[in-house]
């Protein structure tokens, strides 16, 4: 292992870097500094050389252009080796060892309100991400930090091995060198990408980037290992908070962002139940108590162990209600001060706020398949019902525009093939991902049944269209009156023709809310 003599030093973020100086400079270590990281050591006075005093030339262009020159970046990547060694003393250059760049702001500058192009342009850096990826690529020789969180690792490492560096730690330091100008650049390809008016989605090329937010426990199953990572250019699920409980599973992850999609659909008080990303129980009103009974009452077995999403706040006798039973999480844009305190006398409830106003959808959805990925735009679309084509002779009634409109919102977030059952108020039944339509139709129904609810005089929604007659005659047999969905079955006449035979009201959106 070489001993590490010389360090360059240029850094946006100035965290910890006057200790680590200090440690540099106690190991005896040169350290070569850029205009700015140069100003903050020698106040701290710490010394060290300025890069142009090692280049011979100043900072150009408005110091676009500071540390690109044969004497830092021969020093970086030259190996150890006599051929190398040769070039640096032919061209009086000395080997740099310890590479430590954090690099310019842009991230959190084009998520400033406000920010224009230009400020944008100005913070792409270009020689930060060249320092690190020539110190990266030379691991065998030279160590990079990135973060200022790897400076108490280095030190210990510095102190452990005489003034050396271990070969797993430097090539553990490259890994993490590479994925973090990979981000930076895929942060900035976004952002361009959303000043073009025609920027193609899909190109020839995709790029991806990640933060940690936290890692987990475990994934869906404790064999399985899971991370929740963030996109650079919103905050996770709503700029969510855990307020209490045990912390977050990946499946609860899951379940949240389930039920933040389906509490958004409403502006007006709603609650949602989920279990396993399907709502088991849905209500909106004024009265919150009785919105809270209404969702609850879908299916109260279900419930147990699931998901609460609310679209307001959590008063306090709705809290009294719910500390009667157990659920995994509530979602809420807050929680009234009494609510708090009564919920939280259960230990391993998590309690989360979102904030309505920082939720927004992300533009892309990912899935991994074997060996690749599928990506897809967004299912945001909003559809008005009382626009969507009337195809049996009788029209809805006023009831059941209203009922048809809130089983739209819902049937949306239940999984394929999927069916619900609801009033204008109320979610009265649901068949989530059964195999045939009819299937979830029936499924519906029974645990209607089985929760004391009754189908009769209720609408159904229905996300995909109905390839038979068979699953219009299960529903008008359990008692709905209407019926909403996209059509498009090469049998429609046949599925419109059994809604007139039951006199049912039936609309076709044209669209569909499939989820596979």
């Amino acid at each position: 292992m070489n001993p590490i003599r010389t360090a360059v030093l240029s850094v946006y973020d100035k965290n910890g870097l006057d200790k680590l100086a200090v440690e540099l400079k106690n190991a005896g270590i040169d350290i070569i500094s850029s205009g700015g990281t140069h100003k903050y050591l020698e106040a701290k006075g710490i010394k060290a050389k300025l890069v142009e005093d090692i280049t011979g030339y100043p900072h150009i262009l408005d110091g676009r252009v500071k540390t690109l020159h044969p004497a830092i970046f021969g020093g970086i990547l030259a190996k150890r080796n006599e051929d190398h060694l040769g070039d640096l003393r032919k061209h009086n250059i000395g080997s740099i060892d310890l590479v430590v760049v954090n690099l310019y702001p842009f991230e959190a500058t084009v998520a400033r309100p406000g920010c224009t192009l230009e400020q944008a342009i100005e913070q792409i850096d270009i020689g930060g991400p060249s320092l690190i990826r020539a110190a990266a690529k030379n691991y065998n020789y030279v160590t990079v930090l990135t973060t200022p969180d790897d400076y108490d690792a280095f030190i210990e490492e510095l102190k452990t091995n005489n003034g050396t560096v271990g070969e797993e730690f430097r090539l553990k330091c490259a890994r993490k060198a590479f994925q973090h100008v990979a981000r930076y650049n895929a942060i900035i390809c976004d952002y361009l990408g959303g000043q073009l008016q025609d920027d193609a989605l899909f190109s020839g090329e995709f790029t991806c980037q990640g933060k940690l937010i936290q890692p987990l426990r475990y994934g869906e199953n404790p064999h399985q290992g899971a991370a929740f990572y963030s996109f650079s250019d919103q905050p996770p699920l709503g700029n969510f908070k855990q307020l209490h409980g045990k912390e977050l599973s990946y499946n609860n992850i899951l379940d949240l962002d389930s039920a933040l999609r389906q509490v958004m659909e409403f502006d007006e008080p709603a609650i949602v139940i989920l279990k396993h990303n399907n709502p088991c129980g849905a209500a909106r009103g004024n009265q919150i108590v009785e919105v809270y009974k209404d969702a609850l009452a879908t299916d109260p077995v279900s419930a147990y162990g699931g998901i609460v999403g609310f679209s307001t706040e959590v008063t306090s006798d709705v809290a009294q209600l719910m500390s009667e039973h157990f659920f995994e999480c509530i979602l809420a844009p807050g929680f009234e001060k009494g609510a708090l305190e009564i919920l939280q006398k259960k230990k391993n409830i998590r309690l989360i706020t979102y904030e309505k106003d920082r939720t927004r959808l992300n533009k892309m959805q990912f899935k991994s398949v074997t060996g690749g990925f599928l990506v897809q735009t967004e299912d945001t679309l909003r559809v008005d019902v009382r626009k969507s084509e009337i195809k049996t002779k009788r029209k809805p009634t006023e009831d059941e525009w209203q009922a048809l409109e809130f089983a739209w919102r819902v049937v949306k977030h239940v999984k394929s093939n999927a069916i619900v059952f609801a009033t204008d108020k109320q979610l009265i039944g649901v068949g989530a991902g059964q195999m045939s339509r009819v299937d979830s139709t029936d499924l519906a129904v029974l645990k209607s049944r089985n929760a004391g609810l009754s189908t009769t005089g209720t609408v159904v929604a229905s996300d995909a269209y109905f390839p038979f007659r068979d699953g219009i005659e299960s529903l008008a047999t359990a008692g709905a009156t209407a019926v909403i969905q996209p059509g498009g079955s090469i049998r429609d006449e046949e599925v419109i023709n059994a809604a007139d035979e039951y006199n049912l009201a039936m609309v076709f959106t044209g669209k569909r809310h499939f989820r596979h």
